[in-house]
């Protein structure tokens, strides 16, 4: 579509441009300017502060199906890193206004804060179906103070033009810790006690690929010391810190790309016979490291209504995604076992290694909000620990 036949209506001061031409306007939240990244959609109906703080989603704009964002405002609680990189954020309606008594600052004086530009008075459902129809791709969102222009949005489909595909995109390393630190803060809790620590029994290192917060919480809850190291760290040097057990965080990116630097490191680390427990991320680069191989979703799967089938005792588990690539089912060597698989289409949502201490998940069991479903897994990761001390 020609921009230059292009009307745009008189109240618009945002637009979403889609690389294959679909444009929908609307009105500006955030920060002023734009937002580049590639397109997807979130079905879940609370946690949108997680959610965009989830280094998962670097390089992405979040499509928010559910249409009330904002009703609670936000908080310095529930940031799942330090400072997001998500690259913009789509909503249905104005942004709601807080009422809880746990929010500290309105959505949208946050969001200038964290410098995220997002759009609203978008027809998510048309713009939802739009995606699922043609899968995933990228997008630019412009937002002005005062009303658009064509020259803007030329200036816009440029910008869009020159943006990275996502397939063969190494992220983890742009987002993962530049230094080691410890972690031994549990899970929030109401004052006084905001976040407890606990007696440690275990010592675990961490390889940040894009370490969402509230799985190190997680894991000190379960008494883990937890030593979180950058992800190109050498496996030399993590076993050297002697760790009963070595896990692997969620992060963007294309899995494979990354795994031109981290297969060499697992395939040490899983040698060493030490307990290892991934999750996203972590568990595709596992896949990688153990012979597998990974693919691109069409849209991917994001939400915290996912049903997994754990096909060891048949329950059906609603858990959390963020992810748009999966572990090939048919690529992985006989002594890795698919453990878990979604039942929307049939993707490998967790494996198991039959002759080592190694086991790993695509969906997140610390998802903050729940389902907790899936928090088991940790319990699972500890008594691994505990059998091989």
């Amino acid at each position: 579509m020609s921009h230059s036949a292009v009307a745009i209506p008189d109240d618009a001061n945002a637009c979403l441009i889609l690389a294959d031409g679909r444009l929908f306007f609307g009105q500006g939240i955030g920060a002023e300017g734009y937002g580049i990244g590639e397109i997807c959609f979130n079905t879940a109906m609370t946690g949108y502060q997680e959610i965009l703080t989830d280094p998962s989603f670097a390089s992405q704009i979040i499509t928010f199906t559910f249409p009330h964002i904002g009703n609670v405002g936000c908080n310095t609680q529930d940031n799942e890193t330090v400072k997001p990189v998500a690259s913009g954020l789509v909503i249905r309606e104005e942004i709601t206004r807080d009422s809880n008594f746990r929010s500290g600052t309105h959505f949208n004086t946050w969001l200038i804060q964290q410098g995220i530009t997002g759009i609203c008075g978008v027809d998510t459902r048309a713009l939802t179906h739009h995606i699922r129809k043609g899968g995933a791709q990228n997008a630019v969102i412009i937002s002005s103070k005062v009303l658009l222009t064509i020259e803007a949005l030329q200036e816009a489909k440029a910008r869009l033009a020159d943006a990275p595909n996502m397939a063969g995109l190494e992220l983890a390393a742009t987002v993962s810790t530049k230094k080691p630190y410890e972690w031994t803060e549990g899970t929030w809790r109401l004052p006084p006690e905001k976040y407890p620590a606990f007696k440690q029994k275990y010592h675990v290192v961490a390889i940040d690929y894009g370490q969402k917060l509230n799985i190190l919480r997680s894991l000190a809850e379960r008494g883990c010391k937890v030593t979180v190291v950058p992800a190109k760290t050498k496996a030399e040097d993590i076993l050297a810190h002697k760790p009963d057990g070595i896990f692997l965080s969620n992060g963007p990116g294309d899995p494979a790309a990354t795994g031109t630097y981290s297969t060499p490191i697992l395939k040490k680390l899983i040698a060493s016979g030490t307990p290892i427990f991934g999750i996203c991320l972590g568990h595709q680069l596992l896949g990688l490291a153990l012979g597998g191989k990974t693919e691109k979703l069409a849209q991917g799967h994001r939400g915290a209504n996912q049903p997994v089938k754990n096909l060891a005792t048949g329950a059906v588990e609603i858990t959390s995604q963020n992810h748009g690539f999966a572990v090939v089912a048919d690529s992985l060597p006989a002594n890795v076992k698919v453990s878990h698989v979604s039942l929307f289409d049939g993707t490998v949502e967790g494996l198991r290694v039959t002759d080592k201490p190694v086991f790993c998940v695509q969906y997140h069991p610390e998802s903050s909000p729940g389902p907790h479903d899936s928090q088991y897994l940790f319990d699972d990761f500890v008594t691994m620990m505990g059998s091989r001390k």
